[in-house]
């Protein structure tokens, strides 16, 4: 099937090298010139694992391209995705003003009936939004709004492992209406996804505003998890109980279940803190509050200084003349992404204590310059007090303890030997709790876990 992806970040690049890998004709839009240029001289302007290569091997298959060329991209596929950015506005709320700008485009363009399948993270009503600019367009050349009908097919991509969630997803969910545009538009997006179905029915089809909000419901509902096990870790602290045991004793139930229920230093990324900020908007516009996603936007907020208030606790509020080795910078392991990382809090704030920060991730160090470069705009001089370093060991030279912030796995078997020799002190203070407080102690470290008890 021909297939176009409406803008080429995270989510219109997997979507589309995945669609391609099962032999779709795919054009992936994006206005940046920046972006396509990268992607066409053989780049990936993001990390994900698998997806350079699935990039790669489609582009030579012919069954993916990449332009600026809107006019092109409308004419290519039947199936039109809008998988542009909704960043939070001021308010909260998601900024729809790029989906409605690539509905215009689309609906300036279309000759032919078209599915339209918003795959950006939306809130309940956008397909309504996305159908009226459409139609407004099409009847500004007089053309009938029948040409084109909206799906909500929203994504529930993990960072880190989007290729894989995408290729052998849990669910796909798919909004449409009861109409019969809508009807030909369910069919065709079943033919598309057969393939993701051999095995066993994975979609689940609902209308188009259940569709919409089941993504807000998931991502609130993950964070909610979070957040709740962060609480009872710092309780847990305060009372000289165990987090990890809790955790066991608690999962094991199948009510209940493993998932999102390890506590940390918070969560970040691009998802969860726009998600839940854009449902809670959502509710108060209805005139309802949802109390329970405030707790979950306060917790997580308190959250990113606890490991800042441990060192305070040991070292006190004056870090003048201290270094401390920081490994893991992106806000989760297997990406790139800096957006909302509760590393970004951890350093300023022992900056602004007077500390020294050596810092080192294995793929995010790029991204995190440009990040810290915005967060000490105000304090440019802190800046002068971070830096990087390409192999985590040589982070931890002279430093008085080390702070882990990010759970790669490359941290989980150091060469405790080797961190023992290169400390000034032999202190961790490990905010996801890689380690075991009482092998640590065996080891002769003073450990410093979230929740943890030895």
């Amino acid at each position: 099937m021909k297939v176009t992806i409406v803008g080429s970040g995270y989510v219109g690049l997997v979507t589309g090298a995945c669609l391609a890998e099962q032999g779709n004709n795919v054009f992936c839009l994006d206005l940046d010139p920046k972006k396509i240029e990268i992607l066409n001289s053989g780049g990936v302007p993001i990390y994900e694992p698998g997806l350079k290569e699935m990039i790669e091997r489609n582009r030579a298959a012919g069954r993916l391209q990449f332009s600026t060329d809107i006019a092109a991209s409308v004419a290519h596929g039947d199936i039109q995705y809008i998988a542009v950015g909704t960043p939070p506005d001021e308010d909260g709320s998601a900024d729809l003003q790029y989906v409605v700008a690539a509905a215009r485009n689309i609906g300036r363009h279309m000759t032919t009936p078209k599915v339209i399948v918003d795959k950006s993270t939306v809130p309940v009503g956008t397909a309504d939004k996305v159908q009226a600019a459409i139609t407004e367009e099409l009847e500004k050349r007089n053309l009938s709004a029948d040409l084109c009908s909206v799906v909500s097919n929203p994504e529930f991509l993990k960072e880190g492992a989007a290729v894989e969630d995408f290729m052998r997803p849990d669910r796909i969910v798919i909004g449409t209406e009861n109409t019969p545009a809508g009807l030909r538009a369910k069919e065709q997006m079943r033919k598309l996804y057969a393939p993701f179905n051999r095995h066993h029915e994975r979609t689940y089809y609902m209308d188009v505003k259940s569709a919409e909000l089941t993504k807000y419901a998931a991502n609130a509902m993950l964070a909610t998890r979070i957040s709740f096990m962060n609480e009872l870790a710092n309780l847990a602290d305060l009372v000289g109980a165990d987090i990890e045991a809790v955790r066991q004793g608690i999962g094991s139930d199948s009510r209940i279940g493993f998932g999102f229920l390890y506590p940390g230093t918070g969560y970040g990324g691009s998802c969860f803190p726009k998600d839940v900020s854009a449902l809670s908007k959502t509710a108060k516009e209805h005139g309802r509050e949802l109390k329970i996603l405030g707790a979950v936007d306060a917790v997580n907020e308190i959250q990113k200084y606890v490991l800042v208030e441990k060192i305070e606790k040991r070292f006190g509020k004056d870090l003048s003349n201290m270094k401390f080795a920081l490994w893991g910078l992106a806000f989760k392991p297997n990406t790139d992404d800096m957006r909302e990382a509760p590393s970004r809090v951890i350093i300023s704030e022992l900056v602004k204590r007077g500390a020294t920060i050596i810092a080192h991730d294995p793929v995010a160090m790029p991204e995190a310059k440009h990040a810290l470069e915005l967060d000490f705009q105000s304090n440019p001089q802190g800046l002068k007090n971070v830096s990087m370093v390409d192999n985590p060991m040589n982070a931890l030279d002279g430093a008085d303890a080390l702070i882990i912030v990010t759970e790669w796995k490359a941290f989980r078997s150091p060469d405790f030997d080797v961190v023992l020799q290169k400390l000034t002190r032999p202190i961790i203070f490990d905010g996801r709790n890689l380690y075991e407080p009482q092998a640590m102690q065996e080891l002769g470290i003073e450990y410093h876990g979230i929740g943890r008890h030895n």
